[in-house]
């Protein structure tokens, strides 16, 4: 039963390292998504500058495998090109190295006395917990939660190892036996590297656990040679099988040049040391020596910088091996337009929620731009109806739809990867943007419906309703325009200029209403076109009401006091003296009644319902 606990203590030392890794790796994700994406964005065709950059990007969020996840999901966002991404890749599985060299803390040996004692293992990580904790639970702030969270998860990183370090000592001849076995077989030793790193899916895991065995037990540099390029190939095809999945031709020809570099790599490092052993210049002593952590992290550095230095130049080589063994698979031409757009929201991003959010906020931007040509579109039909522009905005409606259920399912699949508060926040205002831009397009939809009918029917609107409308739809054509542009830029000032406006269009309607009734009593308009008029001054106020909530979420998005008292703002609003209100209500009064004061000022006003 002692060993039985030993065992769950190893278990249990490996799930906080693996746990810690992934918490330290979700906080510098957060902190520096959006600096990664716009650094390898802006990659040239020069491997070299790609290469330095997947090299610190990896270095940033301690994995080959985000990283290069990352880079496949920016070729299928159209951000880099497949030849771009080469160099990142390359790059990629050297900046792994350095979770190794960070590791070998563990073999850091200094008296009480030092201040390198402060760096050892045993004192680095409940010095590391505590600062993230009082980060975490006393610090406000999304700056502060990244780092608490980053402190955390190194914390409980170290405190994996030392629990497996103190598991592995009681397994001693055990463990050594077992890695005297690879010594003597290295393709059993490269096997085993390979299936541990499939099932883990984390290469520096794996090294984590050889170091922690070299700490507690020592290894020979014979013993892990297989293991170590085991490891990088077990690496490289659990990557190839997720980034697989629902790919495009481009970025499964970089997940494949990731394969064909790593088996050159490993046929490389094969070779060469089997002829350096042959010809003497590894002898007995260094083959047979005792490597600790820090000599783990050595070998497996040097298996992953030389073979990508020399096969750097080769780049094209692989690029053109890629192409050949992946051919493109042209989109049907009727989907283009929907590709075209959707092709922002890659699956292979969700696991990095800043750079996400940026995709999908994008892609809400084009929502923007589709349901305004939506909206124009409608109006225009008003006044000059054409039975062809009726199915163009069927299809911008369908184009719309699937955007808004796409972007809405991408939203919901980075739930589970959203650990800070600011990403939180801004996937609820997203999920609230696409619908506001979703629901203009249906009310295009059905303004566009009420003028077929009119149409159909030989009926036509007096003159002075065809003025007033035009009016209307000018001042709604305005504070869409408004709105779209606060969204895509974020910016609260403009935001504050849409519900001024937003008031005046419902006086303006209401004023509307009133008139064509009184032209109804007095025989100018008929009923059934009455009908049709109202319905449609209904769904332009609709289409306001639409940017005055866009506008609002934009302004409590920036203002924690408005988030989730959006009502009571208006409210509030709507009867405060405020005086750069008013007198953007006044301004657009005078614009739009064409008379230089309005009846009542809006704090005067009843709320509107």
């Amino acid at each position: 039963m002692d060993t039985f606990y030993k065992i769950i203590a190893l278990l249990g030392g490996l799930a906080m390292f693996l746990y810690g890794m992934r918490v330290m790796g979700d906080g510098l994700k957060s902190c520096s998504g959006s600096a990664m994406k716009a650094a390898l964005a802006k990659v040239t065709s020069k491997p070299a500058l790609g290469f330095l950059l997947g090299t610190l990007v990896t270095c940033m969020i301690q994995s080959s495998t985000a990283t290069i996840v990352l880079t496949v999901g920016l070729v299928g966002a159209g951000f880099l090109t497949f030849r771009q991404s080469i160099g990142i890749v390359l790059g990629a599985n050297v900046g792994t190295a350095i979770t190794a060299q960070i590791i070998r803390l563990m073999d850091l040996q200094a008296g009480a006395s030092s201040l390198l004692y402060l760096f050892n293992a045993e004192n680095l990580a409940p010095i590391a917990l505590i600062i993230g904790i009082v980060l975490l639970m006393f610090i406000h702030g999304s700056s502060a939660q990244n780092i608490g969270t980053i402190a955390m998860g190194f914390g409980v990183l170290f405190m994996g190892l030392i629990f497996m370090s103190d598991a592995v000592s009681s397994f001693g001849d055990a463990l050594s036996g077992l890695l005297t076995a690879f010594e003597g077989n290295h393709f059993l030793g490269f096997l085993a590297g390979t299936a541990v790193t499939g099932v883990i899916q984390s290469s520096s895991a794996v090294i984590g656990i050889l170091q922690t065995f070299a700490s507690s037990v020592g290894v020979h540099l014979s013993g892990v040679v297989g293991v170590i390029i085991g490891v990088n190939i077990g690496d490289c095809l659990t990557t190839f099988l997720v980034c697989r999945i629902g790919a495009k031709p481009e970025q499964i020809r970089t997940v494949t040049v990731h394969v064909i570099y790593n088996i050159c790599a490993a046929l490389l490092i094969t070779v060469t040391l089997a002829v350096l052993r042959a010809t003497g210049v590894i002898g007995d002593g260094l083959w047979y020596a005792t490597l600790d952590s820090g000599g783990v992290a050595n070998v497996h550095g040097l298996f992953r910088l030389l073979p990508a230095v020399l096969f750097l130049p080769l780049s094209g080589v692989f690029a053109r091996l890629a192409e050949k063994l992946v051919p493109d698979k042209p989109a049907p031409p009727e989907y283009l337009d929907i590709v075209e757009n959707l092709r922002e929201l890659d699956s292979h991003l969700v696991t990095n929620p800043r750079i996400a959010l940026d995709q999908s906020a994008h892609l809400i931007g084009h929502m923007a731009d589709v349901a305004q040509s939506s909206y124009r579109l409608a109006t225009s039909q008003l006044f000059e109806f054409d039975a062809k522009q009726t199915e163009r905005l069927s299809r911008r409606e369908a184009l719309l739809d699937k955007m808004a259920d796409a972007t809405n399912q991408y939203l919901v699949n980075l739930s589970p990867h959203i650990t800070v508060t600011s990403d939180n926040l801004s996937q609820s205002f997203q999920v609230k943007a696409l619908t506001c831009f979703e629901r203009i397009g249906d009310l295009a939809v059905d303004i566009e419906h009420d003028a077929q009918l009119l149409h159909e029917s030989g009926k036509s609107l007096s003159e002075q309703a065809r003025v007033d409308l035009e009016n209307t739809i000018c001042a709604v054509t305005d504070i869409l325009t408004l709105s779209c542009r606060t969204f895509k830029q974020n910016d609260t000032r403009s935001a504050r200029a849409v519900e001024p406006l937003e008031e005046v269009i419902d006086d303006l309607i209401e004023a509307m209403k009133a008139r064509h009734v009184d032209r109804m009593t007095h025989g100018i308009c008929d009923v059934y076109t009455g009908i049709l008029y109202q319905n449609i001054l209904q769904s332009l106020e609709r289409v306001s009401d639409q940017c005055s909530d866009l506008a609002v979420y934009i302004l409590s998005r920036n203002d924690s006091a408005i988030t989730g008292q959006e009502h009571q703002y208006l409210h509030d609003l709507h009867h405060s003296a405020n005086e750069a209100y008013r007198q953007m209500f006044r301004d657009n009064y005078a614009k739009y009644f064409h008379a230089d004061e309005p009846p009542a000022s809006p704090a005067a006003k009843q709320e509107k319902t």
